[in-house]
């Protein structure tokens, strides 16, 4: 009744490869399901400040404002509206 058969020992093996097969196939699943998610929000320009085309934008470098004490671009700074402000525009 317990004793090893090539059948059951055929079976056995069936068993696991269908469950380790069926894992795979899952997991591969999954992750295209992920990577069609990522893709999308990045073209719709959610996530993590993506433009369309999935490109991300280029930084840019922050300095503080000493009159206010709040940071604005380094580039293209404007004024904050106090008339001590070092910026203009």
């Amino acid at each position: 009744m317990f004793g090893f058969s090539i059948q059951k020992l055929l079976f056995t093996v069936l068993v696991a490869a269908a469950v380790w097969y069926g894992f795979k196939w899952y997991a591969r699943i999954q992750s295209v399901r992920d990577s069609k998610r990522d893709s999308a929000k990045v073209n719709r320009g959610g996530g993590q400040g993506g433009q369309a085309g999935g490109q991300l934008p280029d930084t840019e470098d922050m300095v503080k404002c000493g009159s206010c004490g709040v940071f604005v671009a380094a580039k293209g700074a404007r004024s904050c509206g106090r008339a001590d402000c070092p910026y203009s525009g």
